[in-house]
């Protein structure tokens, strides 16, 4: 079997099992699991974002981020602003994210801030083997201001 169609049959097969399986969502019954987004972010000459926040998880058998988008004048566009590894240890720790939108230019004022707490928990598919599946610890949605820096 050419490489192509054999590729494409397993990303497939990849695809198909993620949509079945889909992301896992935060557990209500764990309060312990949260993110918060600081009320101001700020915004540097050179076009760059930063934000910050807390959060708090209790456990992850793999790798846990903390990811932080802003949208501005139209809600339905978000720009990723990095990510920053989390530690899983019940404490409450402090997360500072910081990146540039692109081409896009944001300003001072007002704007919105989503902060999602994701670990890539690895699982055994049978498929691809150790296939990473995202598993969201807490999510936090913020109106904030943005500051020059």
């Amino acid at each position: 079997m050419p490489v192509r169609p054999a590729l494409a049959s397993a990303l497939g097969a990849a695809a198909l099992l993620c949509a079945a399986v889909g992301p896992a969502a935060a557990d209500p019954a764990a309060p312990s699991e949260t993110v918060t987004v600081d009320a101001a972010g700020k915004l540097a000459s050179d076009g760059t974002v930063t934000l910050s926040g807390t959060y708090r998880c209790t456990a992850g058998s793999g790798p846990v981020f903390v990811s932080s988008s802003i949208s501005q004048s139209d809600a339905r566009v978000r720009y990723g602003i990095g990510g920053s590894g989390a530690k899983c240890d019940g404490a409450e720790h402090h997360w500072k994210n910081s990146g540039k939108p692109g081409d896009e230019t944001l300003k001072t004022g007002k704007a919105h801030v989503q902060a999602t707490l994701m670990e890539l928990r690895p699982t055994d598919t049978g498929l691809i083997g150790n296939l990473p599946l995202p598993a969201f610890h807490a999510v936090a949605d913020k109106d904030i201001t943005l500051a020059k820096q």
